[in-house]
């Protein structure tokens, strides 16, 4: 089902940003090992990384799929703000894993992002978010950079999360 709410699907997957939207690229080295990047690519692909990063997650599926529905809920009590996507695409192994998922109606802004976990020839395990948004909801449009902020630092939180489970399976 193509539901997107924006045109350039696939762009972050690409790394050819569109214009007209913030764009994010994060890189964070989380671990070495394949076991550091099984457990990793795991835990993006199952939701764990979202759900330990505090996001609430609803899927269609267990693990991300192309075409499953996820609604994510960001933020606290009342000011949640419900965030539906679909995914468009996933990576599977052996040395890579990972998802994209794009917004849908309702959702606050407008775009998709890309989150992978490598195994680098080195045996390093790097965790990498390529995104391009715009706001859409007026009171998102009235925070104005306080959202491209946002986005960064839960980028780097989902780097933290990703590093202290890599860390685990490397024990």
């Amino acid at each position: 089902m193509n539901d997107y709410s924006y045109p350039e699907q696939g762009a972050s997957r690409t790394g050819e940003l569109p214009a007209g939207y913030n764009h994010l690229r994060h890189s964070a080295l989380i671990g070495h090992g394949r076991p550091a990047l099984e457990a990793a690519g795991a835990a993006l692909l199952d939701w764990r990384m979202h759900r330990l990063a505090g996001v609430l997650i609803d899927a269609a599926a267990d693990r991300a799929a192309p075409g499953v529905a996820v609604r994510c809920g960001l933020g606290l009590g009342p000011l949640r703000a419900s965030a539906p996507n679909r995914v468009l695409a996933t990576v599977d192994g052996p040395d890579r894993y990972g998802f994209t998922y794009g917004t849908r109606a309702g959702h606050l802004a407008r775009g998709e992002e890309t989150f992978l976990v490598e195994l680098a020839p080195d045996d390093a395990v790097r965790f990498s978010v390529t995104a391009f948004s715009r706001p859409v909801a007026w009171y998102a449009r009235l925070a104005g950079p306080l959202l491209p902020l946002t986005q960064r630092t839960f980028a780097r939180h989902c780097g933290r999360v990703l590093t202290r489970i890599a860390a685990q399976a490397t024990g």
